[in-house]
């Protein structure tokens, strides 16, 4: 028998003990709520919230369409690649991501016609892998380079340590002087190319410096060099009949600019890379990732 304080002491503990199991048992009813209520987006929320943010979208004419897959499908994942490559595409399947966001076309030409060759056995075995891993792609290449300033460069060079010298809409960056050969190794070290091209003297000392990731074309990239008389040009892909011809003959004639070619994917694969900072905080219940989508060449 219990005495009357031991009982009430008794009954206070029993209390409490019951009064936590309510609160804890409470707070697992509003977590799984929690849980149930947890936003989700379609393909189309994603590509909205991203349009909202771009100057003059959506445009009426562009290459940044879907291009497997449907608008209407509840995201699980986001990759943000340069090519949705089939290795990349394996990947993002095995991190449970349904939505990949490729800066380049999915079937090798422009407007990913897949009639482009017609009867292809690869593109047919590409829309095949989409297919069956449920994986939707969009293309984000003429708006991400409308954004201002241009996602692409911004993420070039922030990851080449160059953003301080930059001002949108100036072409020129104004570099502390160094010969073309360690700016070459520096865009090697910083951007993790292996290999870069370079036509002109090494030894040359240069502090003008026009960037052009991507291949703008050997028109403009020319054009540019006209204009600007940069100490160096530095590009992601050259035509070699025309931008490259055309800086080995003009050094040949005396002119002091170069050229430095990194390769098209890797030119601009930091400002896919930057999206995911970028979308991340617009779609913060979502899991966004990188997956580079590499240099396709072996150097032998």
């Amino acid at each position: 028998m219990l005495s009357p304080l031991k009982r009430r002491a008794f009954i206070n503990t029993s209390l409490k003990a019951a009064g936590a199991t309510a609160l804890l048992s409470a707070s697992n009813v509003v977590n799984a709520g929690s849980k149930r209520k947890q936003k989700e987006y379609t393909v189309q929320d994603v590509i909205d919230i991203i349009l909202k943010e771009i100057p003059a979208a959506p445009f009426k004419q562009t290459v940044d369409t879907i291009k497997s897959g449907g608008a209407g499908q509840k995201v699980t994942g986001i990759v943000t690649t340069m090519f949705a490559t089939v290795q990349v595409i394996n990947e993002a399947a095995k991190l449970g991501a349904n939505f990949i966001i490729a800066h380049e076309p999915t079937f090798y030409n422009h407007t990913d016609d897949v009639n482009w060759v017609p009867g292809s056995a690869i593109v047919k075995q590409k829309q095949t892998l989409l297919q069956q891993d449920g994986i939707t792609v969009w293309r984000f290449h003429d708006y991400w380079h409308a954004y201002r300033p241009d996602g692409i460069k911004h993420g070039v060079l922030k990851k080449a340590d160059w953003l301080q010298y930059y001002k949108d809409g100036d072409p020129m960056l104004q570099l502390p002087p160094a010969s073309l050969k360690s700016i070459a190794n520096h865009l090697k070290t910083t951007l993790g190319i292996e290999h870069v091209r370079v036509i002109g003297d090494l030894s040359q000392m240069c502090s003008r410096i026009v960037l052009m990731p991507g291949a703008a074309g050997g028109q403009m990239q020319i054009g540019l060099a006209e204009k600007q008389h940069p100490d160096v040009l530095i590009v992601g892909e050259v035509h070699e009949w025309e931008t490259a011809e055309y800086f080995r003959d003009a050094i040949q004639f005396g002119q002091k600019t170069s050229l430095i070619v990194l390769g098209h994917g890797v030119s601009e694969e930091p400002g896919m890379e930057w999206l995911v900072e970028w979308l991340h905080p617009k779609v913060p219940e979502l899991k966004i990732t990188h997956i580079a989508s590499n240099n396709p060449f072996v150097f032998v």
